[in-house]
């Protein structure tokens, strides 16, 4: 039997996609085209609640192996994601979500809006997209189904016994993973219930997704035809399949009444035209690769670059060379992806008026680290930094650099720095305990390491390294005081856990 791609998270979300969109208050000037929610429907199902649901659902989908977390990969969604959102800033909603969006390794396309601001692209999707335009479109149409608030729509209609057969949803989605049969017999259990009422309710919801999108797309520079060329391949695409649709399709329902409604609502439009960002080819080089990182798969990729370098166009050549390095990187050969990387970065800098690329500069420090070449890791990183002193990615290579280069106390003294502004990034405190760890520091480490768990939703384990934590011997009464205070609030806070799990 095939693998199956992603099961115990991006199938859930697959099914949550439509039914289960993230919940946001609409807009004013939305809501001038569209009804408006009453008090009733509100009521169903808080924005405070559904952040909750979406972040339960992200650590499912966090802790399987398909979840790409691959920081330039996540930099540039979150960036394209962002510029969308600036010409929107509304449709954050009265509670100000944070959106966060990610990847997940799966060869079927889709896209999907988890609740609570949480937007997820399949990898085949962003290599499916002829340009940026069309990838923005998918993530243009998924920040409609949150600025339109569907989850509250859509309970406030069905009340809760919605939530029974999406209960079974959930988790029979999670228990393919371990047992494909057991996991669909769950999922067909719960289906039935209201299954035509919320594939109603859906094809409504995609076309307010549809108009809500292209609205963003146009006020952020976006050609809006990338939605209509994107969704009409889609649908010449579902003519080849009979009932195995792509779960795009199935999940997004298509017809040819939304495509022509997307049609009539951009005739009017003057042709605008985007110029994509070089980060565009590049991710798409770096998905290719991280799609299938097999020995076969990268063996086909690096084939597809040798085939993308005949075009002998600059932006061919940059992401064929790119590609190439990094389908080197990964199979260990540091020399060859170093000569590859520094072709890129020549194609790049001829006639660029930037002499650094994140991407690229991220590529070449991570190959100076593998080549065990310190200096220049920490060099390459210290000029990224500053060219590019907001990228999360950037900062967290920076710390590897000095750890790298055997300079603890100072990577101790920047991680520190970085905790303190960005709270919520587990990565940072790994960083932290591993360069704890070099220095012998056992209390520190292991506090650290606690922070890192609690951050990635496993109290227990947090709280066991307190533990381990209060009794190191290094331990000061400081330490003992901050140990103290955390264990008391991870315990509160793993208690209401249980509570919440018992009450189902």
């Amino acid at each position: 039997m095939p693998r199956l791609p992603l099961r115990s998270a991006a199938l859930a979300a697959m099914l949550l996609a439509c039914a289960l969109p993230p919940a946001i208050a609409p807009s004013s000037a939305i809501a001038q085209t569209l009804p408006s929610l009453g008090d009733t429907e509100r009521e169903e199902l808080s924005p405070l609640m559904e952040r909750k649901l979406g972040e339960q659902i992200m650590k499912e989908i966090r802790r399987n192996r398909d979840y790409l977390d691959d920081e330039p990969l996540q930099e540039y969604l979150e960036n394209l994601g962002n510029s969308l959102l600036a010409v929107r800033p509304e449709a954050r909603g009265e509670t100000q979500y944070d959106f966060f969006f990610f990847a997940v390794r799966d060869p079927m396309l889709n896209a999907f809006a988890l609740p609570g601001g949480f937007i997820g692209v399949h990898s085949a999707l962003v290599l499916a997209a002829q340009n940026e335009s069309e990838l923005a479109s998918v993530m243009a149409h998924e920040i409609g189904h949150v600025a339109q608030r569907h989850i509250a729509r859509m309970l406030g209609k069905q009340k809760q016994d919605m939530l029974i057969p999406l209960a079974a949803m959930v988790l029979g989605a999670l228990a393919l993973s371990s047992s494909p049969d057991a996991g669909m017999a769950m999922m067909m259990g719960g289906q039935g219930l209201a299954m035509q009422r919320q594939l109603n309710f859906s094809r409504d919801a995609e076309r307010e997704a549809d108009r809500v999108g292209l609205q963003i797309m146009r006020e952020a520079g976006f050609e809006t035809s990338g939605m209509i060329n994107f969704f009409g391949r889609l649908q010449q695409a579902s003519r080849n399949y009979t009932d195995n649709a792509p779960p795009y399709l199935r999940s997004h329902p298509m017809t040819t009444e939304r495509i022509a409604d997307i049609e009539a609502r951009t005739r009017d439009q003057g042709y605008r035209q985007h110029a994509d960002s070089l980060d565009f080819p590049l991710i798409q080089a770096r998905v290719k690769v991280l799609q299938d990182s097999s020995p076969q798969g990268l063996i086909e990729a690096a084939a597809s670059f040798e085939r993308q370098l005949q075009q002998k166009t600059r932006t061919s050549i940059i992401a064929g060379k790119y590609g190439l390095a990094f389908v080197a990187l990964k199979q260990g050969q540091t020399k060859k992806a170093q000569s590859m990387q520094d072709d890129a970065q020549a194609a790049w800098k001829n006639g660029s008026p930037k002499a650094k690329n994140a991407v690229l500069s991220s590529l070449a420090i991570d190959i100076n680290l593998a080549a065990n070449q310190a200096k220049e890791a920490l060099d390459e990183a210290e000029l990224a930094r500053s060219e590019f002193p907001l990228s999360r990615g950037i900062a967290h290579q920076y710390a590897d650099a000095l750890y790298a280069a055997g300079r603890y106390e100072d990577a101790v003294t920047f991680l520190r720095d970085q905790v303190q502004l960005y709270r919520s990034e587990p990565k940072l405190y790994d960083r932290l305990a591993k360069t704890y760890a070099a220095l012998n520091k056992q209390a520190q480490q292991h506090l650290a390491l606690a922070e890192s768990y609690a951050l990635k939703g496993s109290l227990p384990a947090a709280i066991q390294q307190l533990s381990i934590a209060r009794k190191a011997p290094d331990a000061s009464f400081y330490d003992q005081s901050i140990i103290d205070a955390r264990e008391r609030e991870m315990k509160a806070q793993r208690m209401e856990e249980i509570r919440l799990e018992k009450e189902g």
